[in-house]
């Protein structure tokens, strides 16, 4: 209760465009105040003092008193600098003026927009390197937007993983959420590859040519052997000679990125040295901010500085995957997706542990899809630390992802009202919410968003409160709705006209199996198998079989669907159904494009239980399809058709 009264002011200030906010200043009673705001653009705006009696406070030894001053209305968008001048000096805060409501783009304010959604890495090509790459990505995007007529492409998050093997295989695991996985590089796309010695270029396509033997394989993917084909070619590309206005390109990358990136990388080279986990590091490496790492970071220089070419590199890329979409004429192009946290190992928990609650782990409490609910072993931010850091690692965070995409997905939004803490050791049903100022972080989300002219869509589902996703609407910023879990207060399968419009509409998710696998039940042997279901399984299977029929039924009531359909069509006729709700944007699975039945991943599991985001995309008997196959397949452009002619109608 004191803590604001102990300083001048607030440590940040979060407010809405048109919408009057005031600020609490704390002086010395008695003392004159002068409160004004500084603009990003340098012009300043005196703030007027509300007429307002606070009773003095004794705080320790001095009486403190309370004066309010206005914000006004009309503030600019951006983040501002709020000053405070007294008889003890002068007092400075960051002033976040966010807008009230996102506006949608163009594309979307009369019309909507379908695309895929991909999980980039299983999308290969027969020039991969084992993995999907960016390359890959820019490819689907401007097929599918010059033959289909694709609005945006969905990929899963790209956010760093481990420098070292074993790497984590869920995106949704990462390191730093801030900087991206340079596995996702196509090596012969940097442009020094083209000027590299003979010798060196042979070592680069011989390491090429045993990655594309995998492209084929229909086993599990393999991360490890990629990374470690692909770093060692990119050492090679790094070490070569950049002309003057590469090296300055490279140079102003680093000095915008700052601090920030230069701790990403040295964390890069520590774990490179020390391996991992880091808790087995010297003492001296632990403490980012110790003398000891720095002169580590002097020591290791050229690999520091290696690992933040890397990120420079995947910027370049990135770049180039977003103009790729929007040249072949995709109105959103790439949108992102952002995990909900990091390893509490990783190199954002080591960047800013006080941040983070490092004795806690964030989750899900049991609900029907998850009946033994969900650990994500992920610390979660701290709200009062973030709020005292005035939100900067969670802003650096969302500008870097939005720099090069048309939207964002954020993965389990909710978790910015209230998020579920586990302690650790504990299971999640003995976690607790924890509730954070979403007036500020959505509000932050917002702002970074407009400024990047990006489309926002927030993961809804699971245990929510219903006035968070009215809060969301009424912020501009897009739920997902997903065609199974949509149901009405009966219970009934919820028909089309009463789905919201404020919405990204799919059929599935990478929570489940594709669709065909879905009509077929298989995640309920799944779950079954792997011992997940609280119930009996043939409760389960009944319940889940009623539930099926029941959507199927309603298909066939609205003409979509007969009776005696096969599979393929009955999977187009349930996208066919999302183009009759009043869905912004209509999402469409790459492995439903392809008959794919696997699921790419079982929440609840580990990796030695079920392959969780190993599987490359394959057709319905499990053989790899490349994205060559992808744009010459019949089954895809007969439910692209689907789609885009029901869409556009």
């Amino acid at each position: 209760q004191e803590r604001p009264w102990r300083r001048v002011l607030p440590p940040v200030v979060v407010t809405r465009s048109g919408g009057t906010t005031t600020v609490a200043v704390h002086v010395d009673h008695g003392t004159t105040v002068t409160v004004w705001v500084e603009l990003e653009d340098g012009d300043r705006r005196d703030l007027e003092e509300e007429d307002r009696w606070v009773e003095p406070r004794l705080v320790g030894e001095r009486m403190v008193a309370e004066s309010t001053f206005v914000v006004p209305p009309d503030l600019p968008l951006g983040w501002h600098t709020l000053h405070a001048r007294h008889t003890r000096g002068e007092q400075t805060a960051p002033l976040v003026v966010t807008p009230a409501r996102l506006d949608l783009p163009p594309a979307l304010r009369e019309g909507r927009a379908w695309g895929y959604m991909a999980q980039l890495y299983a999308v290969r090509s027969q020039e991969s390197w084992g993995l999907g790459d960016l390359v890959d990505l820019a490819e689907l995007a401007s097929w599918s937007a010059r033959v289909q007529g694709a609005g945006f492409v969905l990929v899963n998050p790209l956010h760093a993983a481990e420098p070292i093997p074993p790497t984590e295989v869920s995106p949704y695991l990462p390191t730093s959420r801030r900087f991206t996985n340079p596995i996702y590089l196509r090596v012969e796309d940097i442009r020094e590859v083209a000027y590299l010695p003979a010798t060196d270029r042979a070592i680069v396509e011989w390491h090429a040519e045993a990655m594309r033997a995998l492209n084929t394989d229909p086993g599990e993917l393999d991360r490890d052997a990629v990374w470690a084909a692909k770093q060692s070619a990119l050492e090679i590309v790094y070490a070569a000679q950049r002309s003057p206005a590469r090296q300055a390109a490279f140079d102003e990358y680093c000095d915008r990125e700052g601090e920030g990136l230069r701790d990403f990388a040295t964390w890069c080279a520590l774990a490179e040295r020390y391996g991992l986990p880091s808790s087995r590091w010297p003492a001296h490496a632990r403490d980012s901010r110790s003398r000891s790492v720095r002169q580590l970071r002097e020591e290791m220089s050229d690999r520091v500085r290696f690992h933040m070419w890397l990120q420079w590199c995947m910027d370049e890329q990135l770049a180039e995957v977003q103009r790729t979409a929007l040249d072949a004429g995709m109105p959103i192009g790439v949108v992102h997706d952002l995990a909900v946290g990091a390893q509490a190992d990783g190199a954002d928990a080591w960047s800013f542990p006080d941040a983070l609650a490092t004795g806690m782990t964030a989750g899900a409490p049991p609900d029907a899809f998850n009946q033994q609910g969900q650990n994500w072993n992920q610390p979660p931010w701290r709200p009062d630390r973030l709020a005292e850091l005035a939100y900067a690692p969670y802003r650096a965070m969302l500008h870097t992802i939005l720099r090069h995409a048309g939207g964002l997905r954020v993965d389990h939004i909710i978790g910015l009202f209230r998020l579920w803490w586990i302690p650790r050791g504990a299971s999640p049903a003995e976690g607790t919410y924890v509730r954070y100022d979403h007036e500020a972080l959505i509000g932050i989300l917002a702002l970074e968003a407009h400024r990047a002219g990006a489309v926002l869509v927030g993961e809804d589902l699971g245990t929510v409160e219903p006035w968070a996703r009215d809060y969301l609407r009424e912020r501009g910023i897009l739920g997902t709705s997903i065609l199974w879990f949509e149901k009405d207060v009966d219970g009934d399968p919820r028909p089309p006209d009463a789905w919201r419009e404020l919405c990204l509409a799919t059929v599935t998710t990478h929570d489940l199996p594709p669709t065909a696998g879905y009509l077929a039940g298989e995640h309920i042997e799944l779950r079954d198998r792997l011992g997940l279901l609280t119930r009996p399984v043939e409760e389960e299977a009944a319940l889940d079989l009623a539930d099926r029929s029941a959507v199927l039924s309603l298909l066939v009531r609205l003409g979509l669907l007969d009776a005696e359909a096969t599979e393929r069509e009955r999977v187009e006729a349930l996208h066919a159904f999302l183009t009759m709700t009043p869905a912004k944007l209509l999402g469409v699975s790459l492995a439903d494009a392809v008959g794919d039945r696997r699921a790419m991943n079982q929440p609840g599991t580990c990796d030695r239980e079920y392959p969780n985001w190993r599987l490359p995309l394959a057709d319905g008997i499990a053989q790899p399809v490349l994205l060559e196959q992808v744009m010459t397949s019949v089954r895809a452009s007969s439910l692209a058709k689907v789609v885009s002619r029901r869409s556009a109608s």
